[in-house]
């Protein structure tokens, strides 16, 4: 199992992980956010989702402000993705909890998410390769309600998070003898 770490504010994070993604994303990849605008800290996923395609980034997303995919319809909107997509590769993107000194790091990693691990939910495997942000620390007493934590930590996140998929698709797609 590989992943890479950054930090959301390393003015090099996007091409850190951007790189590291070159090798897990091609045509047939799909890109699914998780989460809810219902609260702060869970939004790193749907606001991610909003601004690809915002951005006109190429491949299919799942998972938006107006149309999260949240642990109450997670099942259903995997099966339909699947559905649709039967060969495709999904990278999931998703907040996470973690120490609170690693707050704001993000993490790319060649195997998928556990969403809801952090909350003690059960919930699906999520991606054949995935994303997390750090973006409270799991000491939290409120989890993911936390006051502390800001819009802005999560949309600079998730800025960085777009900027390095929409660099990776690049990479991708300027690779000779790309993976398809």
């Amino acid at each position: 199992m590989n992943k890479v770490k950054t930090f959301y504010k390393n003015s090099m994070a996007y091409y850190e992980i951007a790189y590291f993604l070159k090798n897990y994303i091609n045509d047939n990849t799909i890109i699914v956010c998780i989460g809810t605008d219902r609260c702060i800290g869970d939004c790193l996923g749907p606001l991610t989702g909003t601004m690809l395609k915002n951005r006109n980034f190429p491949l299919p997303v799942y998972g938006t402000i107006s149309e999260p995919i949240h642990a109450l319809n997670l099942d259903k909107k995997l099966n339909h993705i699947k559905l649709l997509y039967p060969k495709s590769e999904i990278i999931g993107i998703d907040a996470c909890l973690g120490n609170s000194n690693n707050i704001g790091e993000i993490q790319v990693r060649d195997y998928p998410i556990h969403p809801g691990k952090g909350v003690g939910k059960s919930l699906p495997d999520v991606g054949n390769s995935s994303i997390i942000g750090i973006v409270d620390s799991c000491d939290s007493t409120e989890l993911f309600t936390n006051r502390n934590i800001r819009l802005n930590l999560i949309l600079d996140m998730t800025t960085v998070i777009c900027d390095a998929l929409l660099h990776s698709y690049y990479l991708f797609k300027n690779t000779p003898n790309k993976r398809i």
